[in-house]
């Protein structure tokens, strides 16, 4: 990963520490998504599909039974070249990074994570009729389980519209949620993953997002749909002799009292520190997107 790749990830990351650091309450202007799970609202177009995908991890034997650079780093960037020097990226962050070697099967495993997209093409502070629009139109998260008894599980899953986890003043339309405005792509800053089964030593998170891709820019019929799928491995650690099953946060709070997504489409809500933005945090001044001039 280059300088300047580790040094945006790090300030996600710091940024969304932060966020996790509030108590739960729910968003001003920020619609309501708990229908939204377990209902997958893809386009559908008469134009052929295109799949861009990432392999799926593989286990690994000796010294890290379970490959995931996410574990050891506390944070990744996918990214997914989605048409010529067009990048769709999908950055992953553990909210307390230096403690995913906490991870436990009965652990609370709390990550975030942020949709954008890049045109390589113009300038990164170039109007948006400069740029190729890149709209997302769904979202999905599976999982499977590697575990030692040799099972497979899915404990953690959601679908959703992407344009109801975001403020109803995005950028929006029938094709989806603009990633590519001056107000950012998708963020999502908590999400738990919970109780997994025991005998656990990794989980591979499979994201799937349906997108609408323009192929020049100011182009209204020029616009193609694909579907960009990858892969998180996580590595998951045996639980210490004599442990609770729980997790204390730095507030002092159990970990399934704590903001933002839960197992299986459960929400406790928003990250007040969010303020109805889409992709910047309060006094930050940073923008999650491609900001625009």
């Amino acid at each position: 990963m280059s300088t300047p790749s580790r040094r945006r990830v790090a300030r996600t990351v710091a940024f969304a520490a932060a966020l996790a650091l509030v108590g739960p309450a729910t968003l001003s202007g920020c619609s309501q998504v708990a229908d939204a799970f377990n209902a997958l609202q893809g386009q559908t177009s008469g134009t052929q599909s295109v799949v861009v995908a990432t392999p799926a991890p593989q286990s690994s034997t000796g010294a890290m039974p379970f490959d995931s650079q996410f574990t050891y780093d506390g944070s990744v960037s996918l990214s997914s070249e989605v048409a010529d020097g067009l990048e769709v990226r999908l950055d992953v962050w553990a909210v307390d990074p230096k403690r995913t070697m906490e991870w436990t099967a009965s652990n609370e495993k709390q990550l975030g994570f942020a949709v954008n997209v890049y045109d390589h093409r113009v300038d990164e502070k170039a109007v948006l009729t400069q740029k190729r629009r890149v709209y997302l139109s769904s979202i999905s998260v599976t999982s499977q389980t590697a575990q030692t008894g040799g099972q497979v599980s899915n404990p953690f899953q959601f679908s959703a519209d992407p344009r109801t986890l975001v403020p109803s003043d995005t950028q929006r339309s029938d094709r989806g949620l603009l990633l590519n405005s001056y107000q950012g792509g998708l963020l999502m800053p908590t999400t738990s993953i919970r109780q997994l089964p025991n005998d656990s030593y990794g989980l591979t998170l499979e994201f799937a997002l349906n997108v609408w891709v323009e192929g020049a820019p100011n182009s209204e019929g020029s616009f193609s749909q694909q579907t960009v799928y990858q892969y998180l491995p996580i590595a998951i650690y045996a639980d210490q002799a004599g442990s609770t099953g729980s997790t204390t946060t730095q507030n002092g709070q159990s970990g399934g009292q704590q903001s933002g997504w839960g197992q299986n489409g459960q929400q406790s809500g928003w990250d007040q520190s969010s303020s109805g933005q889409q992709g910047s945090g309060t006094g930050t001044g940073q923008s999650w997107g491609d900001g625009q001039g």
